[in-house]
């Protein structure tokens, strides 16, 4: 792959970031074009992609995801640089470390579970995180609020999941703090819509003796031809119709 050409001020820009996760992932990308969640986890050691590359960001950097294939076969995120043009002129001032006492703060108030999908955790797997994501409205309120109420707790599979749409969300460029109010990754207990997409999302757990309970699900979806969500769907849509709902199913 050749090299890309990119305008002197927005090298100069680059050669400016000195913190070394975000200088990392640029000097990668300057060499390769860009760089792919596999490469930050098995080449540098990042177990969470998507932090590394809001470090860049943070710095004013603009990146932008696509879909590569990956060495399993499977579609991956990849990252490069934006237009050079969206550069920011002041960067934001990067994240502080969340103290423990928030986190205690925050498990004291929702339990030690995960907000995402409403299930119990040990209190040392979750991670805090804000309710609208920094990168949106970070510059307004700063690296942290007073309010435990901007923070949630979530398990790495409900971060990853969440940074993924986000990043992927048409609001991330317009950066609208009220459309992320209303939006399932800020409030999934009551929201209009998901990445500002006409959807409900409903995400389910089985854990311990529970596991049974799924594999007979999985083993019943199989006899029918179908998929263990579509056979949950088409369950829930019978029970509706025999409860004679009159709400259109």
């Amino acid at each position: 792959m050749s090299k890309i050409k990119y305008p002197p001020e927005f090298l100069r820009r680059l050669k400016g970031v000195a913190a070394k996760r975000p200088r990392i992932v640029i000097e990668h990308i300057l060499q390769h074009g860009q760089i792919t969640t596999q490469e930050l986890k098995e080449i540098y050691g990042y177990n969470h992609p998507p932090r590394a590359i809001r470090d860049v960001r943070e710095q004013g950097i603009p990146i932008v995801m696509f879909r590569v294939t990956g060495t399993d076969g499977r579609k991956i995120a990849a990252y490069r640089f934006g237009l050079p043009s969206e550069v920011r002129t002041t960067r934001l001032s990067g994240r502080t470390a969340f103290s423990s006492n928030l986190k205690k703060v925050l498990a004291e108030k929702y339990g030690s579970r995960c907000n995402i999908y409403l299930e119990p955790f040990p209190v040392q797997e979750l991670q805090i995180d804000h309710r609208i994501p920094f990168e949106i409205a970070g510059e307004n309120k700063g690296n942290f609020s007073e309010d435990i109420t901007d923070y949630m707790l979530l398990c790495a599979s409900a971060n990853r999941a969440k940074s993924w749409s986000c990043e992927n969300c048409p609001n991330w460029r317009v950066r609208d703090t009220s459309a992320c109010k209303s939006c399932y990754w800020d409030h999934p207990e009551s929201y209009t819509h998901i990445a500002m997409r006409d959807i409900r999302r409903l995400d389910l757990l089985w854990s311990g003796e529970e596991t049974a309970q799924y594999d007979l699900l999985v083993e019943e979806a199989t006899k029918i031809q179908k998929k263990a969500p579509e056979y949950v769907k088409n369950v829930l849509r019978n029970h509706f119709k025999q409860k004679n709902n009159p709400r259109e199913i």
